[in-house]
């Protein structure tokens, strides 16, 4: 028996993430997935899927991903069920996800973050860049021995 899914998607709003009673991090997204066909009026029609990932996979999206985030997802689907608040049986189908890679580059994000992080500290002085790098003032080779390269 095989029970394997791999989806490509957009995140339809930040991830949410909580920790279990036992301490295991655990984040729930919900995944669009476009349909490989249009409908009728020509219009492409997505798959809403909801993804559950647990430890640090949970971290590493809550950390790295939001709304809009195109993803893939490798996992497997799980049906549960539970009564909720009123007495009612609910079922619910979900992919439990074994891995999630980030599919965009980094700057795409960083550059919302940093126009975030650039109006909270309007106010503060900036800093040289130059400060930590060793090489900024180099105007030719730079001379290294053979005993300081790691390999």
């Amino acid at each position: 028996m095989l029970n394997r899914t791999i989806l490509v998607g957009r995140m339809t709003k930040d991830p949410e993430m909580r920790v279990t009673p036992s301490g295991v991090t655990v984040t729930t997204f919900t995944l669009a997935v476009n349909r490989t066909f249009k409908n009728a009026n020509g219009e492409t029609e997505a798959d809403f899927i909801n993804i559950v990932t647990f430890r640090k996979t949970a971290e590493n999206v809550n950390t790295f991903c939001s709304k809009g985030s195109l993803v893939g997802v490798d996992g497997r689907i799980q049906s549960r069920s539970y009564d909720n608040q009123e007495g009612r049986r609910v079922y619910v189908t979900e992919v439990v996800a074994d891995s999630v890679q980030f599919l965009e580059t980094r700057g795409k994000n960083e550059n919302a973050q940093q126009k975030t992080t650039q109006q909270k500290n309007a106010a503060a002085p900036p800093q040289n860049a130059n400060n930590n790098n060793p090489f900024a003032n180099a105007t030719g080779p730079i001379d290294i021995s053979d005993d300081d390269l790691p390999f």
